[in-house]
C-alpha cells in the first residue's frame, strides 16, 4: 500500500520523528498502529451500565504508585 500525504502533513510528520529520535517512517506505523489495531479492553462489559463506564474512561498511559497517592507522597 502507498499513501500519498500533503507536504504540511509530512512536515509535522517528520518534525514530531525528529523529536523523538524515529524515523518518520517508525512514526507513521505507530501512529496508524494504535489507531487501527486497538486493543480489546481486558474485561467485557456485563451490562449497559459497565459498557458506558468503559466508554467514558480515558486511558492516560501512566499508573500513579500507591505511595505517590499517600499523604507522604502527595509532599514529595
Amino acid at each position: 500500500m502507498v499513501i500519498h500525504i500533503t507536504p504540511q502533513l509530512e512536515a509535522a510528520l517528520s518534525e514530531e520523528a525528529r523529536q523523538r529520535g524515529v524515523a518518520p517512517e517508525v512514526l507513521a506505523l505507530d501512529a496508524l498502529r494504535d489507531r487501527f489495531l486497538s486493543k480489546a479492553p481486558p474485561v467485557e462489559p456485563r451490562d449497559e451500565w459497565e459498557r458506558r463506564l468503559f466508554e467514558a474512561a480515558i486511558d492516560c498511559g501512566v499508573s500513579v504508585s500507591d505511595s505517590a497517592l499517600s499523604s507522604d507522597g502527595l509532599y514529595e
